[in-house]
């Protein structure tokens, strides 16, 4: 309907002639209390936003001469962070003559990857920088069982059944 046409009836009833879809040919207008739908869009807005959670980027630092038991401590700490869906950045700290030796921060850092694979992924190889050395963890997706796998289970379910 025209325009001119749109104005006098949102007048007649007290309500608002709104564009919702500015680039469509011809433009589409509404007619809707204003107020209203700016509520409803941003209460819209903050739900999505509720249920997106942003993954931070944690550090767990170790030393090249670090004890086999500090060491599974430093796991457990990577794990709790990887399980609660942080990226876990592992730091090797060389100091001293300890950089001569980066050998042993490489076999760390794969050795901390390796024991923890089951719910992780390295996002990046170990990378050297100025005394530190590290890599980062991406916590794993689950992943889903093959159908065929699925399958099996229905079919011996309802065997059984």
């Amino acid at each position: 309907m025209p325009l001119y046409q749109a104005r006098e009836i949102a007048k007649s009833q007290g309500i608002d002639l709104v564009e919702v879809a500015p680039t469509s040919v011809p433009p589409v207008c509404r007619l809707m209390d204003y107020g209203r739908f700016k509520y409803q869009q941003t209460k819209k807005e903050r739900e999505a936003k509720k249920g997106q959670k942003i993954a931070a980027l944690r550090e767990v630092r170790v030393r090249p001469k670090i004890g086999d038991h500090d060491f599974e401590a430093k796991a457990r700490t990577a794990r709790k962070l990887l399980t609660g869906g942080d990226k876990v950045k592992v730091t090797v700290l060389f100091r001293g003559r300890e950089n001569t030796h980066p050998e042993l921060g490489w076999k760390l850092l794969q050795r901390m990857a390796e024991l923890l694979k089951d719910i992780s992924a390295p996002e990046i190889q170990p990378i050297m920088e100025g005394r530190r050395m590290y890599i980062v963890l991406i916590p794993a997706a689950q992943k889903p069982k093959p159908k065929e796998e699925v399958k099996e289970i229905q079919n011996a379910q309802t065997q059984n059944a």
